[in-house]
C-alpha cells in the first residue's frame, strides 16, 4: 500500500488503460462517496483526455443531481459503457444515455452488489430469481437502456426446473472505495461512516481480477489504532490510499457520529411533515396494512409517509426497520439523505442486506407507485422514454412476503377537498397512472402471483389487491363516484366484486399533529 499525494493520484488515474472497467462504491447524498478521487478522474480527462472509453459500474445512485458523483464521468469519450443501479442523481449521464452517446444498462442494485462478490470469488456469475419478469429479464429488454446498447449481459436459464437469471461476470480493473481511516498496513475502516455499502466486494472483485484498488480516507493512523473488528477492507486488497482531510460525511456537512451509531446526536432532529392531502390519505390507509413485529423496508417517495406515520405514533419499537444500504433500526432520514439513519442498531454491508431481502427475510415493504397496469405490474423506472434505474426496488419487491405500493391515483393537476369524512374531487389529474400496460415492468404481477406474495396498491381514492385473475378493486373512497371518478379514469377494467368503502377516518382534515415537526431527542 502506498499513500498518494494529489499529483501522484493524478498520474495513476491518467495511466489507466483505455477500455478499463472502473467500479465505484457510494450512494446518494454523498454517502461513502470518494468524491475527491472522482473529481481527479474528471480533471484528468478534461486536461489529458485520459482515462477514456471506460466501463463505469455502480450499484447505487451517486451524485448531487449536478456535478458530483457519477456526474464526474459524464463526458462523451470518457465513458463507453455504464452499468448502474440508479441514475436519477446524475442527469448528465442520463442525457448521454438518452442521446445514444454511451452504452447504458440499468440493473437491480442488489444484483450488481452481489455480482461484485461473485466476480471476486471467481464464480461463473450471479444466479438469482431477482429480475425475473421485469425489464431486466432478457425477454423484456435485458436491462438495456438505449438503441446503441446491444450486448446481452443477463441470461435466462433453467436450474432444477425453475427459471433463473444469470448476471454475467466481467473483470474489474479499478475499484474506488472510501473509508474514514487507513493504517500503515493499508487496512481501511469505515467506522465513522453511516454505511459500509459494497466497498469490500468491489475491492475484492478488482484485486482478484488483477486490477488495482484506490481508497479515499479522511486520515491515516498508526498500526494498532484500528481495532480488527473495525476493518472494513483489509490492507492486502488496497494498492493506494488518498487522504482528503476535508472529507465530509455526506453532502450536508461534517461528521455526526450518531449517523454511524457511535453516539447521541449533538442536536435533535426536526422532521417536518407534508400537508399534501393525497400523501396523508395514502399514508393513513397504507398504515392499516402494517404487520406488528415485522422486518420492514420503506422505499423512497410517498411510501416513506408510512414510516413517518409510525414515528409520529411513537410505534418505532413495534417494527424492525431496514434499508438496502445495510442499515437496521434508528431514525430514518429522508430526502437526498434517504439511506441513512441516526442511531442505527446495526450496520451490515449492502451485500449482506440484499441477501436478506433476496432470501425472503423481509416480511413487508412499502414502495412507491408511478404506474400500474391490469396485470398488477408496477413501473417506477421508465419515464418519458428514459430509464432512471430501479435501485433496490426489484430486489426488495420480489423478496418481501407482503408488498404495499403507495401512490396517487393520477397525476398533474388533481385537486381535492376533505369534508365530513369524505373525499371530493374538484379536478382530475391530466396523467393516467393506472394504465393498460406500464411503460416498463419494475415489478411483475405475474411473478408475484407465482411466488404467492400478498400485494396491495393503495391510492387516495381506491385500493386494489393482486389476485390470480388480475387486479381487483377492493375499496374506494367515500364521497367519490365509483364509475365516474375511478373506473372510467383507469386504462383497464379491474376485477370488481363487492368493493367496500375506505374508512372515513382516513379522510379527516390534515391535522397539526401530522404536519408539525417531529423532534427526535439528541
Amino acid at each position: 500500500m502506498r499513500v498518494l499525494n494529489p499529483d501522484e493520484l493524478t498520474l495513476e488515474i491518467a495511466a489507466i488503460p483505455a477500455g478499463s472497467t472502473v467500479a465505484i462504491s457510494g450512494a446518494g447524498g454523498g454517502l461513502l462517496e470518494p468524491e475527491a478521487i472522482l473529481q481527479r478522474f474528471e480533471t484528468s480527462f478534461l486536461d489529458t483526455g485520459r482515462p477514456k472509453d471506460i466501463t463505469l459500474i455502480h450499484a447505487l445512485g451517486m451524485g448531487d443531481r449536478s456535478e458530483k458523483g457519477t456526474n464526474r464521468f459524464a463526458y462523451e469519450g470518457m465513458v463507453k459503457r455504464v452499468i448502474g443501479g440508479h441514475w436519477i442523481w446524475s442527469p448528465r449521464m442520463l442525457r448521454l444515455a438518452q442521446q445514444n452517446k454511451i452504452e447504458a444498462y440499468c440493473l437491480p442494485s442488489g444484483a450488481i452488489t452481489n455480482l461484485f462478490r461473485e466476480i471476486g470469488a471467481k464464480r461463473p456469475g450471479l444466479f438469482t430469481h431477482v429480475g425475473l419478469g421485469t425489464f431486466v429479464d432478457p425477454r423484456f429488454g435485458g436491462g438495456r437502456c438505449n438503441e446503441v446498447t446491444t450486448e446481452e449481459i443477463v441470461d435466462l436459464m433453467e436450474i432444477d426446473g425453475k427459471e433463473v437469471l444469470r448476471y454475467r461476470p466481467f473483470p474489474v480493473d479499478v475499484a474506488i472505495v472510501r473509508g474514514t481511516f487507513a493504517d500503515q498496513l493499508g487496512n481501511i475502516s469505515a467506522s465513522e461512516e453511516p454505511a459500509d455499502l459494497d466497498s469490500y466486494s468491489i475491492a475484492l472483485a478488482a484485486k482478484n481480477s488483477g486490477g488495482m484498488v484506490i481508497a479515499q480516507v479522511r486520515e491515516t493512523v498508526s498500526n494498532g489504532e484500528i481495532r480488527p473488528r473495525e476493518v472494513s477492507i483489509p490492507g492486502n486488497l488496497i494498492d493506494f490510499v488518498f487522504v482528503d482531510p476535508d472529507q465530509s460525511q455526506t453532502y450536508h456537512g461534517p461528521y455526526d457520529l450518531a449517523l454511524a451509531g457511535l453516539g447521541p446526536r449533538e442536536a435533535p432532529i426536526f422532521a417536518g411533515g407534508s400537508n399534501d392531502i393525497v400523501r396523508q390519505i395514502v399514508a393513513r390507509r397504507a398504515a392499516v396494512e402494517l404487520i406488528k413485529g415485522a422486518t420492514i423496508n420503506f422505499g423512497f417517495g410517498m411510501s416513506a409517509g408510512v414510516a413517518e406515520h409510525i414515528v409520529r405514533a411513537g410505534e418505532n419499537s413495534d417494527y424492525w426497520f431496514t434499508i438496502e444500504q445495510g442499515i437496521h433500526g434508528g431514525d430514518l432520514l429522508t430526502g437526498d439523505l434517504f439511506g441513512i439513519a441516526a442511531n442505527p442498531i446495526a450496520i451490515l454491508s449492502a451485500s449482506e442486506q440484499f441477501d436478506l431481502y433476496s432470501g425472503g427475510g423481509l416480511e413487508q415493504t412499502f414502495l412507491g407507485l408511478a404506474e400500474m397496469d391490469k396485470m398488477g405490474n408496477v413501473n417506477v423506472s421508465h419515464f418519458g422514454g428514459q430509464i432512471s434505474g430501479p435501485g433496490g426496488f426489484i430486489d426488495i419487491s420480489q423478496g418481501a412476503k407482503n408488498v404495499v405500493f403507495c401512490g396517487s391515483f393520477d397525476a398533474k393537476g388533481s385537486k381535492f377537498k376533505l369534508a365530513d369524512g369524505k373525499l371530493s374531487i374538484t379536478s382530475h389529474g391530466q396523467v393516467t397512472k393506472l394504465v393498460d400496460a406500464v411503460a416498463g415492468i419494475t415489478f411483475s404481477g405475474l411473478e408475484a402471483v407465482k411466488r404467492g406474495q400478498s400485494v396491495k396498491y393503495v391510492t387516495e381514492r381506491a385500493v386494489f389487491t393482486l389476485t390470480s385473475e388480475g387486479v381487483e378493486l377492493t375499496e374506494y373512497a367515500p364521497g367519490v363516484d365509483l364509475r365516474r371518478d375511478v373506473l372510467d379514469r383507469m386504462g383497464f377494467s379491474p376485477v370488481v366484486r363487492n368493493p367496500a368503502l375506505m374508512d372515513s377516518k382516513h379522510f379527516a382534515p390534515v391535522s397539526e399533529i401530522e404536519i408539525g415537526p417531529i423532534k427526535v431527542p439528541a
